[in-house]
């Protein structure tokens, strides 16, 4: 199944609606997709048969005003799993990939508030000149749980959805100079979409301890990143029992994947140099794929000029 959350044409509000093939059927308004997640499998199949028989919409995919699958999740971790993408960025700071991160699946809390939908314009932070992309993959938490055993953390996924982690690493690399962050280079804005894939759509892709799934980035239809789900070192699993450490993850809860090897722009520049890659600017239109995931595909506008802090 693929479940969407969309602005609906006949009242401005949102919905939820069960994608197939090119359309959304839409369910009836008042229900959200966590609501529908907290019900359960059972539940979550008898919407679906009763969005395919009595729709109370049907909205063309490619027309639909998208928001996330969850618009605001109770919270976003977003872990750093592609032992690629980590020893490139490590070396473009000039920095050893330390020991532990083969030990701890480290991720960072980022603003729930800064979910958008696939088509959403994103805007470049205030105050950046090295505006970036992170190709990545989310898994959405259906079960809650608390100090989850690995060998039980698959069967608390929803779904699993594309994920763009958008970065202000001149910023970032400001707060982080201090021990903590990254904050402001990090919480402007996330895409996720267009669309939640259940898990039971991806089994055939197995492999290893992920999923075969060919990821790629463009950025204004020129090629960029290209990389593969399996190549993650840490599994989701992994990550879901050690997010669940000693707290509780809810329904709705977002693990993302971190990001692809080559899977943002300063692993590109850090490998190909500055000139083949530059940053985003305004009127770019990046465009990130992950086939059975569907695409993220967005303009990047101008920031608002930060406010002075003192005068």
């Amino acid at each position: 199944m693929r479940w969407s959350t969309y602005v609906s044409p006949s009242d401005n509000k949102d919905r939820v609606g069960l994608v197939v093939g090119e359309t959304i059927h839409g369910l009836a308004p008042g229900l959200t997709l966590i609501e529908l997640l907290r019900m359960g499998g059972a539940a979550l199949q008898d919407y679906a048969a009763a969005a395919i028989d009595r729709p109370s919409e049907l909205i063309e995919l490619s027309r639909a005003n998208l928001r996330a699958p969850v618009p605001t999740p109770p919270s976003i971790r977003d872990f750093m799993a592609f032992e690629a993408h980590v020893k490139t960025s490590m070396r473009a700071l000039n920095r050893e990939l330390h020991p532990d991160w083969y030990q701890l699946p480290v991720f960072y809390f980022t603003n729930p508030a800064s979910a958008r939908g696939a088509r959403e314009a994103v805007k470049i932070s205030p105050g950046s000149q090295a505006f970036d992309y992170e190709l990545e993959v989310a898994a959405i938490i259906g079960s809650p749980g608390s100090d989850i055993a690995v060998e039980d953390a698959r069967s608390h996924i929803a779904g699993f959805c594309l994920m763009a982690d958008w970065s202000a690493r001149d910023l970032q690399a400001r707060e982080m100079q201090m021990g903590l962050g990254p904050s402001k280079g990090k919480d402007g804005a996330m895409s996720f979409g267009p669309f939640m894939v259940t898990p039971d759509e991806l089994e055939e892709r197995i492999k290893g301890h992920s999923h075969d799934m060919a990821l790629s980035a463009f950025v204004n239809d020129k090629p960029y990143s290209s990389g593969n789900l399996a190549d993650i070192y840490w599994s989701f699993a992994e990550m879901i029992s050690y997010a669940s450490r000693g707290t509780r993850l809810v329904t709705g809860d977002v693990i993302g994947s971190g990001t692809v090897g080559t899977g943002c722009i300063v692993e590109l520049r850090t490998t190909s140099g500055p000139e083949a890659y530059p940053w985003l600017s305004e009127g770019d239109r990046v465009r990130l794929s992950a086939d059975i995931l569907g695409s993220i595909d967005v303009r990047i506008e101008r920031g608002t000029e930060p406010l002075p802090l003192r005068r």
